[in-house]
This record gives C-alpha cells, structure tokens and sequence, in this order.
C-alpha cells in the first residue's frame, strides 16, 4: 500500500510486473460488459445509442431502434455515415425464429461505361468526384426494415436527429480528428464549406455543431418515406447535381432503385453458426477464413503467438485470393457460394499454407460454375438487428447536392475495368462490397448480433471475434478489445495483385519478440494507425442481452 496525500492507494500486481487496475477479465479490457434485460442498443456515438434506447423503451423494436440511431449517426458521424451511402442488415424475428438479410446497396448508374474511362484514358475509377457515385441505398433500406419490421411511426424515428441538426449537438473526440483530416480533401468541393466549415474551421471535440440543411432533407423524408428521397425535389436535386460535376447519375438511377431481401448464409465454426450475407459483399469471407483455421487447434497456440497470428494472415491471404476473383454482384454473374464455404473446400486451401514461411503470392481456388459505421440493437420481444453503414471512403466522393445536408458515397471505386472480371463496371450493377453486418446463431436460438466497421479488416476483425471468444474463452468485450491483426496488400477486386506478400500491421499488445518471430517466417510488419476497425456487439444468453462497444471510437453500448 502506498499513502499519498492521506489517500491510500493499492497497488495489483500482475504476473508480470505491471499495474493492473481491472478487478476482473482481462487486463486488455476496456471495461465490463453492459448487461440488461429488456434492450440493448450498441453504436459507434453515445448520443445515437440513447436515442435508440428511447425508441426501445417507447415500445419500438430493435429495427425501429437501429433505423433511428442510424439516421442520427448521419447527422453525429458524417465521416462514416450517412444518407447519402448504401446499407446492409441482417435481422433476427422472433415470431417467425428466422434471420432475414437486406442488400441496399445502389448500382452504378445506367449510362455509365468502361468505354468512358477507357476514351478519357483513365486506368482506374476515380477515388472522389462524380465517376465513383452510385445510387445510395441507405433510405430505401430504412423503409424496407422498417415495413416489414417496424412498430413505432417511421416519421417519428427521425424527430430526434431532426432536433439535433437544428438546435445542435457537441461534437465526439474521434469524429473531430477525422473531421479535421477531411479538411484539405474536400474544402474546395462544392457546396461542403456552408455545411462543415464554419468561420473557415472544421467542427473541434467539444463544438456544438448544426447541420440545418439536413434537417430539412430529413423532414422531408420523414414525411413522404422513400419517394421523398428517390423522386420529387431531393431526387432531382442530386441528379442535376451530379451530372453538372461531369457524373452520370440520373434522376431515373433514384427513382428505380429498391434494396432487396436476400437470405444470409452461414458456416458452422466449433459449434456455433456463423451468418454473413452473400456478395456483392466480402462477408464470406469471413467464413472461409474461419472454415480454413478450423482444422487447427487455435487453443493451444493462443492468442499471443507468432504460430496463431501468422497461420491467421497465410488464411486470410487465401480466403482474399478468392474474395478479388469471384466476389460480385450475383444478378450479373454467377458466385459460387456454396462452394466457397464448403468445409472440403476450406480443407483444400489449408493444405497450402507453409506453416514457417509466409506466402508472397495469394492464388485464388479454381472453382467452376476507409470508414464506416456499425450498430446492433435488441428488443424485449426478442429481435435483434445487426446493421452496417457507409459512404466508403471517410466522408464519400465529396460531392454534396446543394442545400441537401450531405455528401455522396463513392463506392463505384470499387468496379473493375476489366471486362473480363465478374466485378467489371457496368451500368446497373452493383459493385463489390466491403461492408457486412454478422450474426450467430446457436442450436437455432440468436446468441450474437456483431459488426466491426473498418474496410478490408472487417472479414479478418469477424474471424477473429469469434476465435476471441471459441477458441480463447474471451467475453463480448473482452473480444472486441483484444489486440488484432490486420493484414493488407491482398489482391483485390478491382485488379491489384498481391505479389510481395503485403503487410501484416499488429496492435499494441503483442509483444517485440512475437514480432521478431513473424519478421524471420518473412511477414512484412507496419505500423498503422486507425486500421483495426470499430466493433459493437450484442449477445443473448439465459434470456438476458449483453452489450459491448468498441473502445477504439467514442462508442457506448446500453440496455434498460
């Protein structure tokens, strides 16, 4: 014991040396996890999660929930969200004990071609500007979750946002970095300098912060639902917009888009079923690392190991190999999931992992036929959403509509122009994917509900969760705060080819000798800031809901 200043302090004292403060679990654990009874709603901003729980305790379900937390993370996290992006959802109703997946993701629009780019002598898609938007599906996602599974009024989900963009709201650590990082990208766009640069400054952590223009986007919304978006002002408005920047994006592009429902698939890990939905996403790929690293006794390795972490990247690099040959829209070509994430097929694979060195190259199976934001909410009638949001790169493509409130994404990057690939642009299609909601299911009951936003890390970040908590006995928080891996580089979808064996980035917590180790198998460690994601999770167990939300971000999961 040690008395300072007549208060006495005591000191735990690890097995190693160090102070350790936590009293339980892990001393990597950011805190406990939040336990409640009767909801439980986690999202990446503490003012959307409680106005989730107000949804919730008004009687409203976990969809109603999770759409009026979404609309508010529009508003308080612009640079992950928003309306002018796509979304994706899967959802667990209790009546029918069944998991329901929505793709809202919008195509590219009609008119465009790779001939464009191939006559303007453009060798990939622009990051920002007018080429990469497509059609944001977002909106449409609402209303089709909040048909088929609502409760509450779908014009009163937004009232809270609507008085936070008028009268303000302070604005969190995490987005302020971000928001001041998006400075020098979009400060000459059009009409972004009215909505985010007040007296020629970014929003500082602390500002109260309006966004009227929004509000009234929202208002409108509000009262008409989808066609209040798609068609009339809003539609017309985005339209003349885009095609006067030089894009293609109509107003016929809006009014035709509708997201559509499509059934989630899953790959048995240990005992527990694990959900993702099918392309144009990557989620499958989080099933076929988990598939390949299931022949492998993960205990006994453990987390802290060069043999784990570098049999987890040599799995990623193969699952990533088939995720850049064969992951797209599947209305335009045909994905072979079932194959995919076929446990013999997952056999196959890990055969050729060289359990000491590391693989240079990643060849996909020959089979024949960053920002965003992630929530999960959960009701007292027993329905669970997992919902993931984005406008892909931080803020989008930078064009913002005028007296709209918000920026565009621009996840048509994400196109090949080959025309030989299954993700070759084409007008109508929809690209590949990087953001995916994740579900679990044990003995047929939902036991979890769980994200983690982040780009590429997102299928490597699911893996990991669920070996987190199988394989080394970590609880839900305890899961999402344990020190990850992310490995980059891989080939991809839109015609990068891995051919030095990228870059395997750890976090803190895994010590210099682990990294000596991968070093000498010959991974090539980096060190980077902002790339392992953002997680928010819920799991049900004995008829009590258990949150956790990621420490990483300004988050905050709470129940009632």
């Amino acid at each position: 014991m040690i008395k300072i200043f007549g208060f006495i302090l005591l000191i735990t004292m690890t097995q190693s040396g160090h102070g350790y403060d936590r009293i339980t679990g892990e001393k990597f654990a950011s805190r406990s996890e939040v336990i409640g009874q009767n909801g439980m709603v986690a999202t990446s901003h503490p003012l959307a999660t409680q106005i989730g729980l107000d949804i919730l305790k008004q009687g409203g379900t976990a969809v109603d929930a999770a759409i009026a937390a979404n609309i508010a993370l529009g508003l308080m996290e612009p640079t992950g969200n928003g309306i002018g992006g796509d979304l994706f959802a899967i959802v667990w109703d209790a009546k029918s004990k069944k998991l329901h997946g929505l793709n809202a993701s919008g195509p590219a629009p009609q008119n465009i071609s790779i001939g464009y780019f191939t006559e303007n002598n453009l060798k990939k898609i622009p990051s920002y500007g007018p080429l990469p938007v497509t059609v944001p599906g977002a909106v449409d996602g609402w209303v089709k979750l909040h048909e088929k599974f609502g409760k509450l009024e779908f014009k009163s989900l937004f009232s809270p946002t609507i008085e936070y963009a008028n009268n303000g709201f302070p604005v969190t650590e995490t987005i302020a970095y971000y928001l001041d990082r998006s400075k020098e990208r979009f400060q000459n766009y059009p009409n972004f300098k009215k909505v985010w640069l007040k007296n020629g400054k970014m929003p500082i952590k602390g500002e109260i912060f309006k966004n009227p223009q929004l509000a009234r986007t929202l208002s409108i919304i509000a009262e008409k639902g989808r066609s209040g978006f798609y068609e009339g002002e809003i539609a017309q408005t985005i339209a003349d917009f885009i095609q006067l920047q030089g894009g293609f994006l109509s107003y016929e592009d809006l009014s035709s888009f509708h997201s559509e429902w499509t059934p989630p698939v899953s790959s048995n890990y240990r005992g527990y079923d694990v959900w993702e939905l099918p392309p144009n996403g990557q989620g499958i790929a989080a099933l076929q690392i988990l598939n390949i690293l299931e022949n492998y006794n993960l205990k006994k390795m453990g987390l802290f190991s060069s043999e784990y972490i570098h049999l987890f990247t040599e799995a990623k690099k193969l699952a990533f190999a088939d995720r850049a040959k064969y992951y797209a829209d599947p209305n335009f070509s045909n994905i072979p999931v079932k194959e995919l994430i076929s446990k013999s097929y997952a056999k196959e694979r890990a055969k050729l992992i060289n359990m000491k060195e590391a693989a240079l190259a990643d060849e996909p199976g020959i089979l024949e036929s960053g920002d965003t934001i992630y929530l999960t909410a959960a009701d007292k009638y027993g329905n669970m959403i997992s919902l993931i949001q984005s406008n892909y790169r931080g803020m989008g493509s930078g064009m913002m509509p005028p007296g709209l409130g918000f920026m565009l994404q621009d996840r048509g990057e994400l196109f090949s122009l080959d025309k030989s690939h299954r993700n070759a642009l084409q007008g109508g299609k929809r690209p590949f994917h990087t953001i995916i909601p994740a579900f679990v299911t044990l003995n047929g009951e939902p036991f979890m509900s769980f994200g983690v936003m982040g780009g590429a890390t997102q299928p490597q970040a699911h893996a990991q969760i669920i070996i987190n908590m199988v394989d080394f006995g970590l609880n839900l928080q305890e899961a999402g705060d344990a020190p990850r891996i992310v490995h980059s580089g891989s080939s991809q979808p839109t015609d990068e080819v891995m051919t030095n064996g990228g870059k395997l980035s750890l976090e803190s917590g895994f010590s210099r000798s682990i990294e000596n180790e991968l070093t000498a198998k010959g991974h090539k460690l980096e060190y980077q800031r902002g790339v392992f994601g953002g997680y928010q999770a819920i799991m049900l167990k004995d008829g009590v809901y258990y949150g956790a939300s990621e420490s990483r971000k300004d988050g905050q999961a709470a129940g009632y």
